[in-house]
């Protein structure tokens, strides 16, 4: 992976999109996508004003329900992975945190607060995306983005079980290293050998559906307005 990640281009260029119109061009360039590789249950997002985050996938799993057994993994050994980045090295490519919470009932505990959010952002991190809880909103690291399960008040007996393996998170299967897109609507995986298509795409999708809009909001239109610019926008290369 690590000579072939995105420029900061690349990157601006996806930022500059929404989740659900990545969602969208993925069915142009990856239609074997369609329906995999996205969120598909809803997530909290206390920050929607935040613009997208785009980043490479780094993976843990956790609980809170009991407390971490001895041979619980080390929070540093963690955190050093975090920081290692996808390229495998003290990496400034950007990074988001997908973790699993494994508890019969996820959320019970909070991994995500003041101080994780802190943590993470020194580390090279854009945001969390996580089946487990969140809590003190109010004083999470400024521009960090959380996608959570739910809002909680206690960490309970939170640790990691494991980190950098395969997870799945409200129905979006993740392997390390995966380049994601996030933003209130949820998250999406972009297949990296397509990345740098998508805004392509999004910008073909765009064209075809301001036929339509202008169209429908046009003074006047009516069903034979809407006929036409459907009919033009299917034509439309």
């Amino acid at each position: 992976m690590s000579e072939d990640i995105l420029s900061e281009a690349e990157f601006a260029a996806l930022v500059a999109l929404d989740t659900p119109t990545v969602c969208n061009a993925l069915e142009i360039v990856a239609p074997n996508r369609r329906a995999v590789g996205f969120t598909t249950k809803q997530l909290v997002c206390p920050r929607p004003g935040l613009p997208p985050i785009v980043g490479y996938a780094r993976t843990a799993r956790m609980r809170a329900m009991t407390p971490a057994l001895p041979e619980a993994v080390d929070r540093i050994a963690y955190y050093e992975y975090v920081a290692a980045g996808a390229d495998g090295a003290q990496s400034k490519t950007p990074r988001i945190i997908v973790i699993e919470d494994l508890d019969s009932s996820p959320g019970f505990g909070a991994f995500w607060g003041e101080v994780n959010t802190n943590i993470h952002k020194a580390i090279g991190c854009l945001g969390v995306i996580t089946n487990g809880s969140i809590r003190d909103l109010d004083d999470c690291a400024e521009g960090f983005q959380m996608l959570a399960g739910n809002v909680g008040p206690s960490h309970a007996h939170v640790h990691i079980t494991d980190f950098g393996g395969d997870i799945i998170v409200h129905g979006m299967a993740v392997s390390s290293g995966d380049l994601i897109h996030a933003d209130q609507h949820g998250a999406v995986i972009i297949p990296h050998e397509v990345a740098r298509d998508v805004p392509a795409a999004a910008a073909q999708i765009a064209a075809r559906e301001a036929i339509v809009l202008n169209a429908c909001k046009a003074q006047g239109a009516g069903i034979a307005e809407v006929k036409a610019a459907l009919s033009k926008a299917a034509e439309y290369h």
